[in-house]
């Protein structure tokens, strides 16, 4: 019999979360080098600043801005989170610049094309350190033949 997964400890989530906020803040790196109209102006560290806030809009907003654009979620086949994507990133650049960090992101296309960069580099850099939690498990269990006969 396969052993039951445990909850991880408080130094794995720590990992784990350390380990995502580092992959954000590539994934915003990534987006401000790639995409003309994304702009940040500062020391490094404030990079991990804009990640943290970018998480933070994306626990607090994102599952709702999904509940109330199902409709649209399902008539585009998902591609309408594109667009949730670029609103965050918009309101991301809003609240950077509101705590005085020059993170700036100039219209609709850039915020478009800096959330599409930082899902594809997220969703890469995640694929590669294994970060992602099995959604769905699967026991199989094999039983002898000579189990299947009753005495």
């Amino acid at each position: 019999m396969a052993p039951t997964p445990q909850a991880p400890s408080g130094w794995q989530r720590f990992r784990r979360l350390s380990l995502r906020w580092l992959i954000n803040i590539l994934a915003i790196f990534a987006a401000v080098w790639l995409v003309p109209g994304i702009e940040f102006v500062g020391p490094g560290w404030q990079l991990g600043v804009i990640a943290m806030v970018f998480g933070l809009i994306n626990i607090a907003l994102r599952p709702l801005l999904t509940l109330l654009t199902c409709p649209l979620m399902i008539l585009t086949l998902g591609l309408f989170g594109l667009v949730i994507n670029a609103a965050l990133l918009a309101l991301t650049s809003t609240i950077a610049r509101s705590l005085g960090i020059q993170f700036i992101v100039e219209g609709f296309w850039p915020a478009f094309l800096g959330g599409l960069v930082i899902s594809l580099v997220s969703l890469a850099l995640n694929i590669l350190a294994d970060t992602g939690n099995p959604r769905l498990m699967v026991r199989v269990q094999y039983r002898r033949k000579d189990e299947d006969k009753e005495p």
